[in-house]
């Protein structure tokens, strides 16, 4: 089929939808063209077609995310129109308007829910408090308007699977877990450096101030690698007494997380008890467990499950550094225990947390569509 995903507010070479959906699809021999909205230009990469509307986004800038909204729409409806596809996959809530007027002209159409939008807005630094309900409430019956018109449902979690085959029965999940062998052949546990790592968006809701903190209890560096969010938390971290042991690499790509990763002996995932994280799945845990790292993770009931059955990893209370430098300082003390827990992770990724396996129920979502 000839398939056309839609973004105004992701990377070109975002992870789950360029490196996961769009190049699985190629693969699957689907003809695949990807819309963004970053102004670096159209392109033709990995046997996808990628199309760009011009308008650059800044994730640091809170007035760019209003011109995004209200000024890429139009550009991006125009592109899709205009590569006339069999069937559209959007990733942005802002697009669901587009989804539906795409769909009145008698096009398949798919939503892919990243994450819970309504959730979501209590984690928004740029909304008052006493709006938040209010907003939460409005996103939540818009979204559930328009879903259920869609021919499909994709969601990152069963979490949000639950909430939307009330909605829509045809939905599934397609969880955002790392490509098989993007981390081969991890340097051994005994020959890295003492450090741990953080890789992703960098802001106090992921736990960013209690890492910094946790450092001043133990010897280990930080390497620290991603946007912070917003851009005055980095010069709040830098006043920290922990930011001494902090090596922050700034924005990277693939390349450099793994050269991270390979280089780290413990990775952390530990977020604040926020409502929308507590049965979140983040990719950076299990692209963790691929590299080789034994994690320190929220103790979340989910996510403690997981660790715990693995037997991968420790979990903490987030809220508390000093927890938090103990479980560090225990694992860099414990080399037999960590290259265990390594070893587990490792193992557990090539089992069942991994991309392989997710894309089987991608490819069955437009097997479906073709009939």
């Amino acid at each position: 089929m000839k398939i056309c995903h839609l973004t105004s507010a992701h990377s070109r070479t975002d992870t789950r939808i360029f490196l996961k959906e769009c190049k699985s699809l190629v693969k699957k021999g689907h003809e695949v063209f990807l819309v963004v909205a970053d102004g670096k230009g159209s392109d033709h990469t990995s046997g996808i077609q990628i199309t760009d509307v011009g308008i650059f986004f800044d994730l640091e800038n809170d007035s760019s995310r209003i011109k995004r909204i209200f000024k890429t729409l139009h550009k991006v409806f125009s592109a899709a129109k205009e590569i006339d596809a069999d069937v559209y996959h959007f990733h942005d809530p802002e697009l669901m308007i587009i989804g539906y007027l795409l769909k009145r002209q008698g096009k398949k159409v798919i939503y892919d829910i990243h994450e819970d939008i309504p959730k979501q807005v209590y984690n928004k630094p740029y909304i008052s408090k006493p709006l938040m309900p209010v907003v939460a409430f409005f996103l939540k019956r818009v979204e559930n308007f328009f879903s259920k018109r869609f021919d499909y449902l994709i969601t990152a979690t069963p979490s949000i699977t639950a909430r939307f085959e009330k909605i829509n029965e045809k939905s599934t999940t397609v969880r955002n877990y790392p490509i098989t062998g993007e981390f081969e052949n991890p340097t051994e546990w005994e020959e890295r450096s003492e450090s741990i790592c953080y890789v992703g968006v960098i802001t106090e809701n992921r736990g960013i101030r209690n890492i910094i903190k946790a450092l001043e209890h133990t010897d280990a560096t930080l390497h620290l690698a991603g946007l912070f969010y917003p851009a005055t938390l980095k010069n709040e971290m830098m006043k920290l007494p922990g930011w001494k042991k902090v090596v922050y690499h700034g924005v990277v790509g693939r390349t450099e997380i793994r050269e991270i990763l390979f280089n780290s002996k413990i990775g952390i995932v530990t977020l604040m008890p926020i409502i929308n994280y507590l049965d979140s799945l983040p990719v950076k845990m299990f692209e963790y467990m691929m590299a080789g790292l034994p994690v320190i993770a929220s103790n979340f009931p989910l996510w403690e499950k997981i660790i715990t059955s693995e037997q991968n990893g420790m979990v903490v209370n987030p809220t508390n550094h000093l927890e938090l430098a103990d479980a560090i300082n225990y694992l860099l003390k414990n080399q037999k225990v960590s290259i265990l827990h390594a070893k587990n992770g490792l193992n557990a990724v090539k089992k069942k947390y991994n991309w392989t396996i997710e894309e089987q129920s991608l490819f069955e979502v437009y097997k479906k569509l073709e009939n």
